[in-house]
């Protein structure tokens, strides 16, 4: 059945007549009366009375009215809010972020960017690098937010993805501290020193293999393998492996931003010198493939910012 013989049967019944319908549907009028026959072959019986002069709907046809009506109807309904959903899709940014940054970083980052340039509306994922980097290459979003060091091995190579560093941080070596004890400074010792012993190997709290902070701290340690002595005695996400070092669980690598509070007030002390520590980076990536305009005017509302400093 075509939605072209409804559109012909509502005109020829709202004209009264074949010939002023056809000039409505821009056809003419032989073509309209097979349309409309058409139509009565499907259904399995006439519409129309042709026996009078008058043009006049049978039984069937009045039946037919008002459901060929509401499904026309219903069908530029449902075109005006597929057409709505695609708007509204084209016009929202989507975006995939590491568990921590989008609740550390991503909100004051993005409210200063929409505060100097009215950008559309905001989709966030929150998950860990790999998935994050995983849905960045299928395009399931546009923007991926996500840690950076040189030796982290991505997907995402520089001929098909680019990116911009929006900020600097550093992983800094984590304990709590021992009790009472005090260093030169006043300041407490940490419970665990790096680098331990091959007897007394440190408890090392690693991270989930997923996690993009993860991944930078094992190739740190893997180029200082023979220099540390870790025993990985537990995997989670970054939140619960500092509460376990507030514990005196272990040790573990955390963004400075994340523990600058614990470390002023004591709470969290740090295993190491800062040759133990290593710099890392905030950064957004994205397909180098042009993407939506909204998309398009965000990323460049995010350069004019970097450009300026902001």
């Amino acid at each position: 059945m075509d939605l072209n013989w409804l559109e012909d049967f509502v005109a020829v019944v709202e004209e009264g007549g074949f010939s002023r319908a056809a000039e409505r549907r821009h056809v003419t009028q032989p073509a309209l009366s097979r349309r409309i026959r058409a139509l009565e072959d499907w259904l399995g019986t006439p519409l129309f009375e042709r026996a009078t002069h008058k043009l006049s709907l049978t039984p069937a046809g009045e039946s037919f009215r008002p459901v060929a009506e509401d499904v026309l109807r219903r069908v530029m309904v449902g075109r005006q809010e597929a057409l709505e959903v695609a708007r509204l899709k084209a016009e929202t940014i989507h975006f995939a972020a590491t568990h921590t940054l989008s609740q550390t970083f991503f909100p004051g980052w993005i409210r200063k960017i929409q505060g100097a340039s009215a950008t559309a509306a905001v989709q966030l994922v929150a998950v860990n690098f790999a998935a994050c980097e995983r849905m960045l290459i299928d395009a399931d979003v546009q923007f991926m937010l996500a840690n950076y060091h040189p030796s982290l091995m991505t997907r995402l190579d520089s001929d098909s993805f680019q990116r911009i560093q929006l900020a600097d941080d550093v992983l800094v070596p984590l304990s709590a501290p021992a009790g009472g004890a005090r260093g030169r400074r006043g300041k407490a010792e940490p419970r665990h020193l790096l680098p331990g012993t091959a007897r007394q190997p440190l408890p090392y709290l690693a991270y989930h293999p997923g996690s993009g902070v993860g991944r930078i701290v094992s190739s740190f340690l893997g180029a200082r393998e023979l220099q540390a002595h870790l025993a990985p005695s537990f995997s989670a996400p970054v939140m619960l492996l500092i509460d376990m070092v507030r514990e005196g669980q272990g040790i573990t690598w955390a963004p400075r931003s994340l523990v600058e509070d614990d470390l002023a007030a004591g709470r969290l002390v740090r295993a190491g010198d800062k040759s133990w520590e290593i710099d890392i980076g905030i950064c957004l990536y994205r397909s180098r493939t042009r993407s939506t305009n909204a998309a398009e005017a965000f990323w460049n509302a995010v350069k004019k910012a970097e450009a300026a400093g902001d």
